[in-house]
């Protein structure tokens, strides 16, 4: 047993923790939470974890909003639009525009990910050169689960 749970803990799920607020409401600082990271490839709304080599040093969790080819536009009170589709984003406690240095419409290159994190207000994401546009190597995994706080232990949505 005990080698069953070292060779799915090694090759199909982490352990990650939530390090800040940028994900709140959804995920609050201090979040213990399952990854999947076998043969995946990151989908529209998924919460994902990235690592950026060199860059930043603790993983980031985020929410992917676009993937590569198409095109994002933020208004200044925070819509979010992807292909001029404005998004449903029931996840958000406030819309914010945020702090970016990009220019919309943004084309999202081929091959990467535009992702934003949950508290638009002071999370940095895909909106920032600091972070920028996600490539697939830098994507470690999906969110599915948090195990603590057990108050909300469960599937994340």
């Amino acid at each position: 047993a005990a080698v069953t749970v070292v060779l799915l803990c090694t090759f199909v799920f982490r352990m990650v923790r939530v390090d800040g607020w940028s994900m709140f409401p959804t995920l609050t600082d201090g979040d213990f939470l399952v990854s999947t990271h076998m043969f995946y490839e990151p989908q529209k709304g998924d919460i994902v974890v990235i690592t950026k080599p060199n860059e930043i040093s603790s993983p980031l969790i985020k929410r992917v909003i676009a993937t590569g080819g198409e095109s994002v536009y933020i208004d200044a009170a925070g819509n979010v639009s992807v292909n001029g589709t404005l998004l449903d984003e029931p996840y958000l406690a406030e819309k914010d525009a945020g702090i970016s240095d990009l220019d919309y419409p943004y084309v999202v290159p081929v091959g990467t990910y535009f992702v934003l994190g949950d508290h638009r207000e002071s999370s940095v994401d895909s909106r920032s050169s600091l972070v920028g546009c996600v490539e697939q190597s830098e994507v470690v995994g999906k969110i599915i689960f948090r195990v603590w706080p057990l108050s909300s232990f469960g599937k994340i949505k």
